[in-house]
């Protein structure tokens, strides 16, 4: 009777293997040591600059250096119309320019997207001075802009002007000039972006609104435009970020002048830094700008409503 109650008996159901935890955690133990480098890079001097904004620091003048409190930001706020002046040209040559920009790397993107001869030479050249760096950039438009052998020097050879005249040191010109020599290096951004868009762009859509009888101009407005939304808040913000922090073109360009037309806040930033060597007060400033900067990100994303449907 035993042997047969043994017999009977149904065998145990097998025991489950754990499972392991290593093929869980490993994506995340590959990125670990790349994750801490960023952290680090990252991390470390934003939080020293947030730290230095609260101190007097200057390296010569060390008996005055020590616990400043909120006293810098009381001085940007209270007692220093630089700042001020500087915040405002900011804002300008960020909306200029990326305005602009846009305008024009939106165009060149239509431009190059159409099929024709050459496209891809086409494509290239529209795309390279993507690729020069900021000061070789400023180095080409200081050459151009030269009142000897610039363009000033040839216009005035066809009675356009006058020579010697400069447009990087006259403060109705310097403006312009420097805009000019930016769109250069901006406008591909723009286009570079744009066209990737573009091209996922089903053509179906086009050939339905043909039949329909719609227009390129209603094409353009009801098709093209709601598909590039999200390119272009996107696009726009990061180079509304980068202009904001333009500190290289117009360093070589004009180093802020002439009588500091052309000095950005990050400009003021570097030259109260590096020239008068004041960190905690250079700090503060930075904090500034990156609250403002922050502000108006987070207020652009909404009212665009950036990665929404598009009605």
């Amino acid at each position: 009777m035993a042997q047969a109650a043994a017999v009977a008996k149904p065998p145990a159901p097998p025991r489950r293997r754990r499972a392991s935890a290593t093929p869980r955690r490993l994506p995340y133990l590959l990125i670990g040591p790349a994750a801490l480098l960023m952290l680090g890079f990252i991390a470390y001097p934003v939080i020293s600059v947030f730290y230095y904004s609260l101190q007097h620091y200057n390296p010569t003048k060390p008996w005055r250096n020590g616990f400043a409190g909120f006293d810098n930001f009381v001085k940007i706020f209270t007692d220093d119309a630089v700042f001020w002046d500087t915040l405002v040209f900011s804002a300008k040559w960020v909306f200029v320019e990326v305005g602009l920009q846009l305008l024009f790397g939106l165009a060149l993107a239509l431009i190059v997207n159409q099929t024709f001869v050459g496209r891809g030479i086409g494509r290239a050249l529209v795309f390279s001075p993507w690729a020069v760096s900021g000061v070789l950039t400023s180095a080409i438009w200081v050459l151009l802009y030269n009142s000897q052998t610039g363009v000033t020097r040839y216009l005035a050879d066809m009675g356009i002007g006058s020579y010697g005249t400069s447009w990087l040191s006259d403060t109705s010109t310097v403006f312009s000039a420097a805009v000019v020599a930016d769109l250069w290096r901006g406008v591909p951004f723009f286009a570079i972006l744009i066209l990737a868009d573009l091209q996922s762009v089903s053509k179906d859509l086009y050939e339905a609104a043909e039949v329909d009888g719609a227009s390129r101009l209603k094409q353009f407005w009801h098709i093209t435009l709601p598909h590039l939304k999200d390119a272009i808040i996107l696009s726009t913000l990061l180079r509304a970020v980068w202009e904001f922090n333009n500190v290289d073109l117009l360093y070589t360009l004009t180093g802020g002048g002439p009588a500091g037309e052309t000095t950005t806040l990050p400009l003021y930033i570097a030259n109260t830094s590096v020239d008068a060597h004041d960190f905690g007060y250079a700090s503060a400033l930075t904090t500034v700008a990156f609250v403002i900067l922050l502000f108006c990100s987070i207020v652009y994303l909404r009212l665009s409503k950036f990665g929404g449907e598009n009605k």
